[in-house]
């Protein structure tokens, strides 16, 4: 537990609070234009389905990133005789 509040793991966490904040900022504005679109009567239930589908979809490809980073003790293939796991894998893919 006390390796949750180091230095280098504040920053990461500080750094991707900024990113998760602006990316959410970003898909309200892109979500308010599309349902600016819509007829005046479906444009509050366009939001709340954009919104909605938008936090499942980014929680839904957070846990998947979880899961394959957890795979750093599994091999998945070699690139020229080095071992590429699952972690490996999101770090070079990004």
């Amino acid at each position: 537990m006390a390796d949750l509040f180091t230095a280098q793991n504040l920053v990461a966490f500080l750094t991707l609070l900024a990113l998760e904040t602006v990316l959410g900022i970003d898909n309200v504005i892109f979500i308010s234009i599309l349902s600016g679109k819509l007829p005046e009567k479906q444009q509050a239930q366009g939001r709340q389905l954009g919104i909605g589908f938008a936090v499942v979809s980014r929680i839904l490809l957070l846990l998947a990133i979880t899961w394959v980073q957890q795979l750093e003790g599994t091999h998945l293939f070699s690139i020229f005789g080095n071992a590429i796991s699952g972690k490996d894998l999101v770090l070079l893919v990004g």
